[in-house]
Formats: C-alpha cells, structure tokens, sequence
C-alpha cells in the first residue's frame, strides 16, 4: 500500500487553467485564475497560456471579388432589463454574463436602472469576474486542459452569420446570493428585436457577503459619476481612462469599496501586482462583506504560490458567499492540498464537483482523487479517476491518469482477492 501511494503521488498531475489556451507538461500541480486569467503551478512542470479572449467576428475567406451574403458580418445589438423577485431596487453594476455552450463570459453592466445593452461578439474590456470559471473563471471544458476553445466559449459566429448565430447562448444576470432566470438566444438574429426582455433574480439561502458594497449607495454624487464614467469606460474597452475615472471615485470617497475592488483588477491585468492588492485591501478596509476581493487576494497569491495567504483569503471569501464562486473553491482546494490539509483541501474539491452542475472543470474530479490516494482511500480515487477519464477523455495527460487508475484497480482487486481467501470458510 505504501508503495503504491508513492508512485501515484510522485506522478500525479494538477494543472488546470481557466479561460485560455494552455500548454502542460507532467508532474505539475496548480490552478488557473479565472479572475485574473492566470496560471498557477508547483512543481517541474510547465503551465503557459495566452491570457487572451477570442471574441471577435471571424471572417470567412472566398475567392470572389464580389461581396457574398453570408460573408457579410451584421452587429447584432442586445438590450434588455435586470429585476429583483422582490420588487426591490436593482443595484447598479449588477454583472450580464453571456454563456455560450455552457462557458459565461461578461458582457455588460446594468445601470442604476436595471437595464443593460451590448453587442454580441464584440471585443470589450470589462474586468474577468471571479465568479467565472476559473474561474475562475475561474474558469473550454471551461477550466480545463488546453484545449484549444477560447475563454468565450466556442464562437457561434464561426460560421453563416445569418442562421443561428447565438444557438447555444444564453444571457443570465450574476449576483452573489441570487439566482437569475435566463434569456435565451436561440435562432436570434441582426434583423429581429433587440429587446431580450426582463430578467428576474431570486434569492437563494443567505448570504453574509455581498457583490455589490453598500458603501456605493452612500457615495457622494461626484463619486458616483466619476464611477459610472469608469464602468462606461470598461464597456468601450480604454481601460487607462477607467482607472482614472476609479482613481477618482476613490480620492472623493475613499471609503468606495467597489471602486477599489475594480482598480485592483486592472492593476492586477497591468501585472502591478503589489499596488493591486493595496487596492484590494483598501477596498476590505471599506467594507469586510465584499466577496469580491477576498477571492481577488486570494487568486493572486495562488498565481504566487503563497499557498498559506491563497487559502487564509480564499477561505474568508467562501465563508461569506458559498455558493458563487466555484472556481474560488477549486483554487482553494488546490492551495489546502499544497498545504497539506487534506481533509479542507477534500472539502473544498467536494464543494467545487457540487456547484460544477455542467462538469465545466473536471481537473476538480482529478484533484481530489489525488487527495484520497494521499489519505489512502484508494477506492474512493478510482472513483473519481473514473469519472475524469470519462469527462476529459482527450485531456493530453490522460494515458498518465489510466495508468494510475490500472494501478490503483489492480491494487485493489489483489487486495480484495486477498480478502477472501483469509476468509474462513
């Protein structure tokens, strides 16, 4: 038994990355940031990605001189509107997130009305939220192995761009503690209505975090412009001027929690990474319910390797919202196996496979059969091996997986075997 659990240790790989292409070499063990499109690794292996996000509208060559129709690229322009079940006022900035094939990207903010406006396809330059698929998200098989699927999922404009161009997406509107009913886009086109219609958040079980502070409402009028400026800014991707908009929210109201929380991310993506976390900090110090950056904190010292502040940051950022973030789960659970918490670092694996309903990140179903061969429940890991082999048949370490997964079956067939003939009879 210990022999085995040595050799499976040794060649054990967890490397995951969310929402960009990757190339991975064994053994490695890590996680990619889907806040901040990072990657994270221990260990010899390798783990790079590109960091980027393919949402433009590809072209499709042709050897005419004369224009065809379906070569002809409309923008399609999307517009809808955010409401609480309750009736009550919708915050501002509350994020719409587009998911196509299963894979969310954001897309747009709704105004301290509730409405919202974009248009599909097109490149834009809001911050990553943490609650993608690491997301991140994090997160492609969204947080997975590098597969060659861009962060925005596979672009349903690849081909005709007049039939069923968004078959596949979705819109659905992300707030912390809620769940958001979703507009379909199925057989939507340039020619039709813009309008989705309304989207409706209902509140799940309580939770003590928030996704959008309190201190907004309480902001001063020049405060609050310069930060509405700042989100405009985002959607019109100049993010140098958004962060003086948000330099600005913060000099007139310091206390402006989500102003901090969004120049943390863009000094995070400017890789100043040392003025990003004061600026996460600051934004704590405003106001300590924010989830946002807690998890934020916690993916940067993950992509740093420190491993002890990744899981002190990520664990107060899931306390405060469990239900979120599952790509903060997985990231954590990463950080608590670097730590050698085994029994938190299960939990937090456990808790990522429940809120993955889509099987976005398989890596997680790896992860923790790598955690239940360190505790020696070898059963327990070929279960979940199983369930990785079946889910990520193509991941590129995956005859590395079978060939732990043969061991671990013979192990435990001999064992059984074993078993019986000691058995009296």
């Amino acid at each position: 038994m210990k022999q085995i659990s040595s050799i499976l240790i040794a060649s054990a790989l967890v490397v995951v990355h969310a929402g960009a292409q990757s190339t991975t070499t064994t053994p490695s063990t890590g996680v990619g940031t889907g806040a901040s499109g990072n990657n994270i690794g221990t260990g010899g292996g390798t783990a790079n990605t590109t960091g980027g996000r393919t949402t433009g509208l590809p072209t499709t060559p042709s050897t005419s001189t004369q224009p065809q129709v379906d070569q002809i690229q409309r923008p399609i322009f999307l517009s809808g509107q955010v409401m609480m079940d309750d009736g009550s006022p919708v915050p501002s900035n509350v994020t719409i997130q587009q998911v196509c094939n299963g894979t969310p990207k954001s897309v747009a903010y709704t105004d301290n009305r509730g409405h919202f406006s974009f248009q599909f396809g097109q490149s834009n330059g809001m911050l990553s939220d943490a609650s993608e698929p690491g997301s991140s998200d994090i997160r492609s098989s969204s947080s997975g192995f590098g597969s060659a699927q861009s962060a925005g999922g596979s672009n349903p404009l690849s081909s005709n761009p007049f039939k069923n161009q968004m078959n596949g997406c979705e819109l659905r509107a992300q707030l912390a503690g809620y769940r958001s009913t979703i507009a379909t886009l199925f057989n939507r086109t340039s020619m039709d209505n813009p309008d989705v219609g309304t989207i409706i958040l209902h509140r799940m079980g309580a939770s003590e975090g928030t996704s959008v502070s309190a201190t907004s409402m309480m902001a001063p009028k020049d405060a609050k412009k310069a930060f509405e400026h700042g989100m405009q800014s985002l959607m019109k991707n100049k993010p140098a001027e958004a962060q003086k908009d948000f330099e600005k929210a913060v000099a007139v109201y310091p206390k402006y929690a989500d102003a901090w929380l969004n120049l943390g991310k863009l000094r995070a993506q400017q890789q100043a990474t040392e003025h990003a976390r004061e600026a996460m900090l600051k934004a704590i110090e405003a106001d300590a319910k924010l989830v946002g950056p807690y998890i934020e904190l916690g993916l940067m010292a993950a992509k740093e390797k420190k491993w002890e502040d990744a899981g002190q940051y990520l664990d107060k950022g899931l306390r405060l919202d469990p239900i979120d973030f599952p790509g903060a789960w997985f990231a954590d659970a990463v950080a608590n196996y670097n730590l050698k918490k085994y029994d938190a670092a299960e939990k937090a694996c456990r808790e990522t496979i429940k809120l993955d309903l889509k099987h976005a990140n398989p890596k997680a179903q790896y992860l923790l059969g790598v955690i239940l061969i360190e505790k020696k429940d070898y059963a327990g890991a070929a279960e979940q091996y199983r369930a990785y082999v079946k889910m990520a048949p193509n991941a590129p370490e995956i005859d590395s997986v079978k060939d732990q997964l043969g061991q671990m079956e013979k192990f435990l067939a001999e064992t059984k075997e074993a078993s019986a003939t000691q058995q009296p009879k």
